[in-house]
């Protein structure tokens, strides 16, 4: 484990893994740190110093992979040696390692915001999250196996083919007969195949407080995407997907932090559920951008100021258009 070096002092130090290119994250912690007038050091891992956002933190660490079995450990001692008070996960690479550890890391002063390991489950696997959506009774596309799919008669397509254990749309198809079906059942890993839908393709950001409470729900509409990730949205302040997307955060005991849902608006009004991702998503910027500063809040609930947030206090009609940046070392 390697890492560039200064004095942790006695601040409010944060830490992001597997931080990779998440610069506008971090600026946000950075600002809300300011405005609150808290003294706060950020500091990022990665297995590799070729990231940008690592590069821009207080401090950095070069660590193992999160498949190690020292992954934890080396946490660990991150968090005790700079005396993190909160861990903030990035991506869905360590949710689960995290989440199963998160009382480990609040017996050194560290609060995780992850979600519980049976949450973790239940989204990182789209089998189980279809399940939950069904059972609980929010509308979701049918998913079905490929072999369910090829067996039907007549052919009951298009379907969308992705992995049930994906993330950022990778190995992701759209299958139009049994020809694309047979082809890419054989090429794409787990594969399940679910209803493909049309209408407006919509992100929620959820955030939950650290009782467990949901505060606010902002849902962006994706105007473009750029490998799996949004590059140009907008915000819609859409009541009913609001409402919605809370009972479903609440029914499934997500939190605390920001939990993801990606979800349909077709064009007969119905609000079909597709994905719940229990971590800060790629287009979180247009959200805190819009005044949902979710930072902000969560900073401030953890230094004992609980914050005042009207639930649908954003703007509406904001609109996002992302652009590369450099940063050179």
């Amino acid at each position: 484990m390697t890492k560039k070096r200064t004095s942790p002092g006695k601040s409010f130090n944060i830490l992001f893994t597997c931080i990779g290119r998440r610069v506008s994250l971090l600026n946000s912690f950075r600002a809300a740190a300011k405005s609150l007038k808290i003294k706060s050091e950020i500091f990022g891992t990665e297995t590799t110093s070729l990231s940008s956002a690592l590069r821009l933190c207080d401090d950095f660490f070069i660590v193992k992979a999160v498949t190690s079995r020292h992954y934890i450990t080396q946490l660990l001692s991150i968090v005790k040696l700079d005396r993190i008070k909160l861990l903030v996960p990035t991506v869905d690479l360590d949710l689960k390692i995290l989440a199963v550890n998160r009382e480990r890391f609040a017996k050194l002063g560290c609060q995780v915001l992850v979600s519980s390991p049976n949450v973790i489950d239940i989204c990182q696997d789209k089998r189980k999250t279809y399940r939950f959506l069904v059972k609980n009774g929010f509308d979701t596309p049918l998913t079905v196996s490929p072999k369910i799919a090829l067996s039907s008669r007549p052919f009951k397509g298009p379907y969308y083919m992705k992995p049930w254990d994906g993330y950022a749309a990778r190995g992701n198809a759209v299958i139009k007969n049994r020809t694309d079906l047979k082809f890419y059942a054989k090429r794409i890993p787990n594969p399940i195949c679910q209803e493909l839908l049309c209408g407006d393709e919509i992100t929620c950001d959820a955030y939950v407080d650290f009782d467990m409470s949901v505060r606010c729900i902002v849902p962006r509409k994706r105007l473009e995407i750029r490998a799996g990730e949004v590059s140009k949205a907008r915000i819609v302040k859409n009541t009913q997907v609001m409402k919605l997307a809370k009972s479903l955060v609440e029914k499934l005991g997500a939190g605390p932090g920001i939990i993801t849902i990606q979800l349909f608006y077709t064009k007969d009004h119905k609000i079909k559920f597709v994905e719940v991702n229990p971590r800060f998503g790629g287009g979180i910027p247009l959200s805190i951008k819009a005044g949902a500063n979710f930072p902000k809040w969560i900073l401030q609930q953890l230094t004992g100021c609980k914050p005042q947030i009207p639930f649908d206090g954003f703007r509406d009609g904001l609109t996002m258009l992302r652009y590369d940046a450099e940063v050179w070392i």
